[in-house]
Order: C-alpha cells, then sequence, then structure tokens
C-alpha cells in the first residue's frame, strides 16, 4: 500500500540520519578523547612499542614483544600506531608543527585510524544486510549505536583488527555473481590473504573464520562443476596465504632478531643460500610461539582462570545485552528445529539436511556467531573483549524484519551504560593524570631547572609511560608501578621514597584511587599538595555504597596526585 511504502521511506530516512549522528559521535568522542581505560593491552600491544621504536621514548616493552619470548607480530603494530607516529615524528621534524608530540598526539593519532577503519564495519553491514535478508539501515543503526563500537572499536586492541578482518572475510565469502550462482573467483586470493593476516594477528581468529571458510567452501563445491575449477581455487588460496605468512615471518624474524642484510652477508659475501640458512636459523613464527604459551594451562592461569560458561553466561551478556540473550533464544529454536529435521531425515532416507549452504539466512548467521564463541570459550582465560568480532554477525541477525523491535528502549539504555562505564569511569582518571603530569614534567619551570621526577603508581592499571613524552636519553623521571601492592608493601616503599629525599629538586607524586587514599595515611608521610581527577571507578577497589550515598563519594569516585612533603 502507498501508506506502507510511505512509512517504509519515513523510517529509512531516520535510520540514516540516526547513523550519521552516531558515526559522529564515534569520530567526535575519539576526539575528544575518551578518558576510560579498557585493558592495558590496549596500549602494550601496539602504541607504546612503536612509541619506543619510533619516537625513541621511555616506554614499557612488554614480554610479548621481547626477543626472547616473540608472541606478538610486529607488521600490524607498524602497520597501524607505527605510522601514525611517524607522521607525527615527521611533521615536527619538518617544522610543520612544532611540538606534533605531546600526550594527547601520542594517544589520540593511533586511536583515530583505528576509529576511521571501524567504518569498515559499517560498510561490511551495509554490503551484507541485503544477502543475508537483514534491513541494512537498521542494522548500521545497531552497529554504531553499539557502545562496542563506539569503545573496543575506536581502541588499538589486536581484538579490533581481528574484528574488522573478520567482517573483510565475511563480506568475500558472502560475494556472488549477479546471477547469484556462484562465489567470486577472485575472492580466493584474498580470502587466503585475510585469513593468513588475521591468524597472525591473533590465532584465535582460526575460530572465527571456520564457518565462513566451510560456508564458502559449501558455496563453491555446490556451485562449480568442473574440478579444474575447484582445484584452481583451492590452488589461489593456498599460495596466497603462504606467501602472506612469508611476509610476516620475514619481518618478525627482522625485527626481533635485529637481523639486517649487512650482518647476513658479511665481509665474506655470502651466498643467498648462506643467507636464507642463516634466516631459517633465526626464524620467528609468533603465532606458534603465541598458541605453545597459551595452551599451557599454567601460563593461562597467570592471566585468570575462568569457568568454561563465561563466554556464554556474562562477556555475551556484558557486550551485547538483550541482542545476545535473544540469540541464544533463537539459538535453541534452531537446534530443536534442525534435530526434528534431522529425524525426519532419518525415516525418510532424503539426505542430510542443509543447515549451511541451503537454509535460510538466520540460522547460518547464528552459526558464524555461536561457533567461534563455543570454540573460544575451550580456553579457560575468558575476557569480553575476546568476543567484540561477534557484533558483525549479531547485528545482521538482529535486523531482520520483526527482530528486536520491542527492546529498542533497553537496547538503548544498555548502551548509554556502556559508553559511560568503559568509555567515561572504568579507569578513568589515569589518562587524564598522565596527561597532566607530562604537562607538568615539559613545564617551562621544569625545562629551566633540572628536576628529578618519581611518579609511583598503586592500584591501578599499568600506567603507559609513552604518554609521559620522555626521550629514552632522560634520566630525571621514574615510573614505579606498585600494581595492587598490599599496604605493607606500599607503606615500605613510600617510607624509603621519603627517607631518600634529599635532592631539593627532586619530586615525589604517588597516584591512587580514593579507594585506597586512607592506605597512605596509615604510612607515615605528609603531602603538601593533592590534586583529584573525577572520575576514576576502580572494578579491583571499588567504593563502597554506604560511602557513595554520603558527602565523600566524590572523593571515593576519583583518582588522587599526591606530591611527597619534603620535611616528612
Amino acid at each position: 500500500p502507498p501508506g506502507g511504502a510511505a512509512r517504509g521511506a519515513g523510517s529509512a530516512m531516520v535510520a540514516r540520519a540516526l547513523w550519521a549522528l552516531l558515526a559522529a559521535l564515534r569520530a567526535g568522542w575519539c576526539l575528544l578523547p575518551q578518558s576510560g581505560y579498557v585493558h592495558p593491552d590496549e596500549f602494550f600491544q601496539a602504541p607504546e612499542v612503536m612509541a619506543g621504536d619510533i619516537l625513541n621514548l621511555q616506554v614499557y616493552y612488554p614480554w610479548e614483544f621481547l626477543s626472547s619470548s616473540p608472541c606478538r607480530t610486529v607488521v600490524f603494530p607498524l602497520m597501524t600506531s607505527g605510522v601514525t607516529y611517524w607522521v607525527i615524528k615527521s611533521l615536527q621534524q619538518l617544522g610543520i608543527c612544532s611540538s606534533c608530540i605531546n600526550s594527547y598526539t601520542l594517544l589520540v593519532s593511533p586511536r583515530l585510524l583505528f576509529t576511521i577503519f571501524s567504518f569498515i564495519l559499517d560498510y561490511s553491514v551495509y554490503r551484507l544486510a541485503p544477502f543475508w535478508g537483514a534491513d541494512p539501515w537498521k542494522a548500521l543503526v545497531l552497529l554504531a549505536g553499539s557502545y562496542v563500537t563506539l569503545v573496543f572499536y575506536t581502541r588499538t586492541f589486536t581484538n579490533t583488527l581481528e574484528g574488522l578482518l573478520f567482517a573483510l572475510l565475511l563480506v568475500l565469502v558472502s560475494s556472488r555473481k549477479s546471477s547469484g550462482s556462484s562465489a567470486e573467483p577472485t575472492s580466493s586470493s584474498l580470502i587466503g590473504v585475510i585469513t593468513t593476516a588475521g591468524f597472525f594477528n591473533r590465532p584465535t581468529f582460526l575460530a572465527f573464520a571456520l564457518m565462513p571458510l566451510l560456508y564458502w567452501v559449501g558455496l563453491i563445491v555446490d556451485s562449480q562443476k568442473s574440478i579444474k575449477t575447484l582445484i584452481n581455487h583451492f590452488l589461489k588460496l593456498i599460495l596466497c596465504a603462504c606467501f602472506t605468512a612469508v611476509v610476516f615471518i620475514t619481518a618478525d624474524t627482522f625485527y626481533f632478531t635485529s637481523v639486517s642484510l649487512d650482518n647476513l652477508y658479511g665481509t665474506n659475501k655470502s651466498t643467498l643460500i648462506d643467507v636464507i640458512a642463516q634466516l631459517h636459523d633465526k626464524m620467528v613464527v609468533t603465532p606458534f610461539n603465541f598458541l605453545r604459551y597459551n595452551l599451557n594451562p599454567h601460563n593461562l592461569a597467570l592471566h585468570g582462570s575462568h569457568p568454561r560458561v563465561t563466554h556464554f553466561t556474562v562477556n555475551g551478556v556484558m557486550l551485547f545485552g538483550i541482542l545476545h540473550i535473544l540469540a541464544i533464544g533463537a539459538g535453541f529454536k534452531m537446534l530443536k528445529k534442525y534435530v526434528h529435521q534431522l529425524m525426519l531425515v532419518r525415516w525418510c532416507y532424503r539426505g542430510p539436511p542443509g543447515l549451511l549452504v541451503h537454509s535460510e539466512g538466520s540460522p547460518t548467521l547464528l552459526l558464524f556467531y555461536f561457533v567461534p564463541l563455543a570454540f573460544l570459550s575451550l580456553f579457560s582465560h575468558q575476557e569480553p573483549r575476546f568476543l567484540i568480532p561477534l557484533i558483525l554477525p549479531l547485528v545482521l541477525f538482529s535486523a531482520s524484519p520483526n527482530r528486536a523491535v520491542k527492546w529498542k528502549l533497553l537496547i538503548v539504555l544498555f548502551n548509554l551504560l556502556g559508553a559511560l562505564l568503559f568509555g567515561c569511569l572504568h579507569q578513568g582518571g589515569l589518562i587524564p593524570c598522565l596527561f597532566q603530569l607530562e604537562q607538568l614534567i615539559h613545564s617551562p619551570a621544569s625545562s629551566s631547572h633540572a628536576r628529578h621526577y618519581t611518579l609511583l603508581f598503586a592500584h591501578t592499571y599499568m600506567p603507559p609511560r609513552s604518554l609521559l613524552n620522555v626521550k629514552k636519553t632522560d634520566m630525571h623521571v621514574e615510573v614505579i608501578d606498585m600494581a595492587g601492592s598490599g599496604e605493607e608493601t606500599l607503606c615500605q616503599t613510600v617510607e624509603q621514597r621519603a627517607s631518600n629525599f634529599t635532592c631539593s629538586d627532586c619530586h615525589i607524586f604517588i597516584i591512587i584511587p580514593g579507594t585506597v587514599r586512607a592506605t597512605i595515611t596509615k604510612c607515615g608521610v605528609s603531602f603538601k599538595n593533592e590534586t583529584l581527577i573525577f572520575p576514576h571507578l576502580s572494578m579491583e577497589d571499588p567504593p563502597q555504597i554506604p560511602v557513595l550515598s554520603s558527602g565523600n563519594w566524590r572523593s571515593q569516585s576519583g583518582l588522587y596526585i599526591l606530591e611527597l612533603h619534603r620535611d616528612c
């Protein structure tokens, strides 16, 4: 009816405007910037390492990037944080920007690149929605309005890259000719490249890639009549996968073993065979080291052990809310229907039911969602961010006609709460604190006199030292990370530093959450300056509910910068 068509057009216009608004929010909030600190890996798996290598700043190198235990490829950090840091370094060297390198640009420039990359998700959803029977603009609004997109996909996580590669893989395996009869023959090479790149970024990518690859194989087998064409597809995939692996292995080998061409050839002009032999001896294959480490239960226990059902029962709900719960309900219905079909097939001898290739879109999308989730649940260490690539099949499934419509208000409230918690509150004082300390360290007063700063962090996430913008050659700043040390250890360290407080231009700062502020008062030291940064929520040391209802709630929900008094 004309009235229904008009309403549909009006609804589409509203959805487009809403998506544009949410897309602007994504970019604007990145530039603001977001103060929430989700997890140390957002800094220590790329920006911190590249700031040390390219900008020569004092940083903390995580164990995965040490030559003794290389477990992370350097290719993606170089292509993301490395490129942005090279750009701001070049701008400063060319005199285009006299102070391009500061705590703001060090934080925001890699995040901005990831935010731009995050629109690959939007493109993928727009391309895939018609193919899977979903409303494109409804799916785009669900995607852009999710706090997972607003927060996690604008951060420098390897999980973010994993999600983007997963999205591209889904686009490739879902591509068909205009006749809809067969898969694109040119996609074989790209599928090989993306699958291998995803594996080197995070070996868990294979869990996400398994069902899309099986779906693609099913399409090819179902549509191609020639054995020669089938072999051609798989040869292209394998050759491109091998070439991509060689590129990653070569780059990682050169990075982690500090191999140079001069060292390889030497003074005796070694032959090419000798060079290849030396490279083989020093060869670094980071995914295998990653798997070797993570398949050891003892190693995983060091990072925290969780029940095997944590992804299903906690993390999925934490990230996706009611959409995850609705998907579980639909999954059980699909399973019940499939078992019923299987029983009918068994009695009627009609062959196995086609669940993957010949079925409607929703069951296949649910397999794309739940199979990776099930594989990731086999490991005892389960963090919510491991599931963020699953947002794409979930929003496509949820944007099917008449699905999740009555839950609009709950979806909006859930994502507002998630964005506030992880984008603003969670460890939210630490980044502004580092900004403030960077300004203090590089202030004119500090530049004119040689001053020594000791920065002691306790009961906070690991501080990214790169944001202090201190060169490796500068020895006037010392960072001490006490992590979650107990009262006795903390007081012992503070008292030791206070007793050695001799030079007139020495400054000692203690950075500690308001919930642990009382501990410092028991250490027998006094402070001449106190700065409270609000808000700061530490889930490891959460504020007590009775305290929040009192007049002391702001202190309990903040982060203190305490300057030690010299005459204590």
